[in-house]
């Protein structure tokens, strides 16, 4: 497979988040830093890779809170993408105060993300999904070559994001599932922001809250 994904799971709520990278070139990003950023820079040291950016999902408190710490372990600072729906939500440290806790947001997004887009990393491309309902700006990045949904916290194995916070909305969290997951092949792996992967064919099938 010619990307390489290192996950971790950080943080006061178990976030996951994807060191990933070309091993090529050896190019790599942070998807969702949600806490510790020392261990996930410490991981792409012992690989010998280079973090240039950090792609969010969303901008909630526990999916941000390790950008600060790795940002400060970098020159240059990573570039940081978000699609702007949550630039607000990024503003106000990801709603890390309603539930108790204080984050450093780190560096300001500098790439705006919108459905359709071409991240690239080396010699690998992603795709930018825009799937509103858990955030207005929630966004899924998924990888043809590694046949890999990062799908953040629209859907999990056998669940659903949360669409009862500010900015959720259930029946575009609905819609953006059966749009932008359940159309991709069965096969597909979904690595998400909270619990075990699974694949689209198994949501698809099983999951209790969203039917195909």
């Amino acid at each position: 497979m010619p990307l390489e994904i290192v996950p971790f799971t950080l943080g006061p709520v178990l976030t996951n988040t994807y060191l990933v990278a070309d091993p090529e070139t050896g190019e790599a990003a942070v998807i969702d830093p949600a806490w510790d950023g020392q261990i996930i820079l410490a991981e792409a040291r012992k690989s010998n890779w280079g973090i240039g950016q950090l792609w969010y999902t969303h901008a909630h408190f526990d999916h941000i809170g390790g950008a600060a710490e790795i940002a400060a372990g970098l020159e240059p600072p990573p570039a940081v993408a978000l699609h702007r729906l949550d630039l607000d939500l990024w503003r106000f440290q990801g709603g890390a105060a309603l539930f108790g806790f204080r984050i450093e947001p780190g560096p300001k997004p500098s790439i705006d993300l919108f459905h359709n887009q071409t991240l690239r990393l080396g010699s690998i491309t992603f795709e930018v999904r825009h799937t509103p309902g858990h955030t207005p700006g929630h966004c899924a990045f998924y990888c043809v070559e590694a046949d890999t949904l990062f799908s953040g916290d629209l859907i999990f194995q056998g669940g659903v994001g949360r669409a009862d916070l500010p900015g959720g909305d259930w029946e575009e969290l609905v819609r953006s599932i059966r749009e932008q997951v359940y159309t991709l092949p069965e096969e597909t792996c979904l690595l998400s922001g909270h619990g075990l992967e699974t694949t689209v064919g198994e949501e698809r099938r099983g999951n209790p809250y969203v039917r195909n």
